[in-house]
């Protein structure tokens, strides 16, 4: 995509000041290079729940509803395929949704750290099929790898995929559109040519064996018992750590929410979580033996989006990340090695996509060289901008992966259920990524001319 033009609302630490490497973490927590002001409007300007409410509201009035809009639609679509289909939010159709959104979310992950360059990445589907195919084989006969060195030796091989695209990009000033749709196409071929010439390949597919962990990570799950312990440490870390850097801001004469908005947060998070293990816990066999528990997915999924969120919102480079893509040249002047960061962010972009492809020989048990490549490239682009990230570059969190990531999950899985064609299930996703796409549009127009 072109560099994002300099009329952007940019903070002027960034376009003023060179930005020094040895900048405190908390002071760069409110001039974050690129970042959305108004999204930290609240917490500067409210000193109780009342006042942060206001502030909320008048952000939102003003185009700024950062994930609202999503979680409405997505609260609304799951209402009418209660309606439709009462099985939808049954125990075992819950869980099954959680499995497939697990791809959609990780690669939507993916694609984030390109658009929130204002750019592009159309290989991850089929970098997706190259990170699988090279797992499988490696843990497959006559390798025999251990099932963790061949999940390193799949990233790694995936990230140097990642690295080559942003070189070019970065070094040869190609477009990011044009050199991605090129590894696209290029990554289909030495996904066949791994098929190919792999001696474990029966008719072009890889078995994994279900006595794999790899296998396990969708297909087991986790003792009841288990789950609730899990959630319970998770929690009070979630709550100690919000509290305690809460009260250290404030200490060092730093914006804060107000107490009752971190409690607030941290009993919603709780109440999420509850209702998560709770459903997994339900039975949901069908025969004599007992079904229960969290899918290992669910967790390792969850990781991997609180690696990246921490990475990007808590790292120097994460944060110059937003810096290039709300405005470059700002970025640029400031200080910031652009082409570098932009390098990182392809490598970040197809080593995350290896994870999908981890997930996705997982959920079959095999791969093959029908991997859906393409729909699946598209399914990134369309789960990271569904969740809230911005076409337009600045803007883009895991947590907008995970929604756009459940989003499609659960229109796929209630047209299924209703009996819809394939083709039909294509429409209404290409629908709601359309409206997404204009809502983001319609909210940057506002937001620059202040309507």
């Amino acid at each position: 995509m072109a560099d994002r033009p300099s009329s952007i609302d940019t903070p002027s630490e960034v376009e003023e000041a060179p930005i020094s490497t040895e900048l405190a973490e908390d002071q760069t927590d409110e001039a974050v290079a690129g970042a959305d002001v108004a999204s930290v409007a609240p917490e500067v300007l409210a000193d109780s729940l009342g006042e942060y409410v206001q502030a909320w509201g008048r952000r939102i009035r003003s185009g700024e509803s950062g994930a609202l809009p999503i979680v409405l639609g997505l609260i609304v679509i799951i209402v009418f395929f209660q309606i439709e289909k009462s099985q939808f939010l049954g125990a075992q159709n819950l869980v099954n949704l959680f499995q497939q959104a697990s791809i959609y979310i990780v690669i939507g992950a993916a694609e984030v750290f390109a658009l929130v360059l204002s750019e592009v990445d159309l290989s991850i589907g089929f970098v997706l099929a190259i990170g699988g195919f090279i797992i499988a084989e490696l843990i497959a006969s006559p390798d025999n790898f251990p099932w963790w060195l061949a999940v390193i030796c799949g990233l790694a091989a995936t990230g140097v995929y990642g690295y080559i695209q942003g070189n070019i990009i970065t070094r040869l000033h190609v477009p990011s559109f044009v050199v991605t749709l090129g590894g696209l196409l290029i990554g289909e071929g030495v996904m066949i040519q791994l098929a190919n010439s792999d001696k474990s390949a029966v008719g072009g597919v890889i078995s994994v064996s279900p006595s794999s962990p790899i296998y396990h990570l969708v297909n087991n799950n986790l003792s009841v018992a288990a789950g609730w312990i899990v959630l319970v440490v998770v929690l009070a870390l979630y709550a100690a750590l919000s509290l305690w850097r809460a009260a250290r801001r404030r200490a060092q004469g730093l914006s804060a929410p107000p107490l009752s908005i971190t409690l607030v947060t941290i009993g919603v998070t709780a109440v999420g979580g509850i209702l998560l293990v709770y459903i997994c816990s339900l039975d949901r066999s069908s025969g004599v033996i007992p079904l229960k528990g969290i899918p290992y997915v669910v967790p390792f999924v969850g990781i991997v989006l609180l690696i990246y969120s921490v990475f990007l919102a808590r790292t120097r480079t994460g944060r110059y990340m937003y810096a290039i893509g709300a405005n470059p040249e700002a970025a640029r002047r400031a200080g910031i090695h652009v082409q570098r960061v932009r390098r990182i962010a392809f490598t970040l972009s197809a080593m995350t996509a290896g994870i999908g492809g981890l997930i996705y020989a997982s959920v079959l048990g095999s791969i093959s060289t029908d991997v859906p490549g393409g729909n699946y490239s598209l399914y990134a682009v369309a789960a990271a901008v569904i969740g809230g990230a911005s076409l337009f570059g600045g803007r883009g969190k895991p947590l907008h992966a995970l929604l756009g990531g459940l989003v499609i999950a659960v229109v796929f899985n209630g047209l299924a259920l209703m009996g819809i064609s394939a083709q039909g299930q294509y429409i209404a996703t290409g629908v709601v990524l359309l409206v997404a796409a204009t809502v983001d549009s319609l909210v940057r127009r506002s937001g620059s001319t202040g309507v």
